[in-house]
């Protein structure tokens, strides 16, 4: 009878272990699948996903950079990118209460300059649009692990010198663009320089110690559009890598989704 009753309750346990360990295997099958999710979803990335991925968001990036930009405005009321004078032009702006008109000629001078970064921003999407494409495989691995602007480095380290070439005849014909009053930018600009090397070369501005200023006014502005241009593409390279919202494609989705 004993025997029996033992034989019995050892049935019972080895049925109760079996069905504990039914459970213990679901659970850790259930935890494992939300852990192996985001693996199983980058690995499920293919190269040429993350490439056409990559470039994809640098063209959204560059469109909205342009679009932003080129607008009236663009660059002449946001503090992050405005285009000031050259620094070599510092001594006319304290000095400048020293020339008749002066101060408008300056207020001027700086609004033309913007006004012609912002006619210059609209046509430079396709310009980066013909860089982007060139990238390569390997280029986007190491983008898609990279820093938040990773991408905008990589833009700017292989075609910043050709965007001047490319964009610099844009902008000085945009800054001898006539505008209002009949009066383009880069007259407006001769004229202020001008003024002030004739003072800095009389008696007085000799004495004074002050210097002429020989800026290339389309240099300058080139590099100062780019620069703000590079700033807002890759402000919008952080947002697609940052915010779920801006991806607006499956693709993006995917790619980036892959690295939160």
């Amino acid at each position: 009878m004993i025997k029996k009753s033992f034989v019995f309750l050892l049935t019972i346990a080895l049925v109760g272990c079996a069905e504990l360990t039914q459970v213990a295997q679901h659970a850790l099958s259930s935890s494992g699948s939300s852990s192996s999710s985001a693996a199983t979803q980058e690995a499920s990335l293919t190269q040429s996903d993350i490439n056409s991925g990559l470039k994809e968001a640098l063209i959204a990036g560059a469109k909205n950079a342009a679009v932003i930009l080129g607008k009236t405005d663009g660059y002449y009321k946001d503090e992050l990118v405005k285009i000031l004078l050259p620094s070599e032009a510092d001594v006319i702006v304290d000095n400048i209460s020293k020339i008749p008109g002066g101060s408008q000629l300056v207020e001027n001078a700086l609004q033309g300059i913007n006004r012609a970064a912002e006619d210059a921003a609209k046509d430079a999407a396709p310009v980066f649009i013909n860089s982007i494409k060139s990238m390569t495989i390997v280029d986007a691995l190491d983008i898609l692990k990279g820093k938040d602007n990773a991408a905008t480095q990589y833009l700017r380290k292989t075609t910043y010198d050709q965007l001047f070439e490319l964009y610099q005849p844009k902008i000085k014909a945009s800054v001898e663009k006539k505008l209002v009053g009949n009066v383009s930018t880069k007259s407006t600009w001769d004229n202020l320089t001008g003024e002030w090397n004739n003072v800095a070369g009389s008696m007085v501005g000799q004495v004074a110690g002050f210097n002429a200023v020989e800026t290339n006014l389309e240099d300058y502005l080139t590099q100062k559009a780019l620069d703000g241009l590079f700033l807002k593409i890759a402000d919008q390279e952080k947002l697609i890598r940052k915010d779920p919202a801006a991806r607006a494609t499956n693709l993006l989705k995917k790619v980036f989704g892959s690295q939160d």
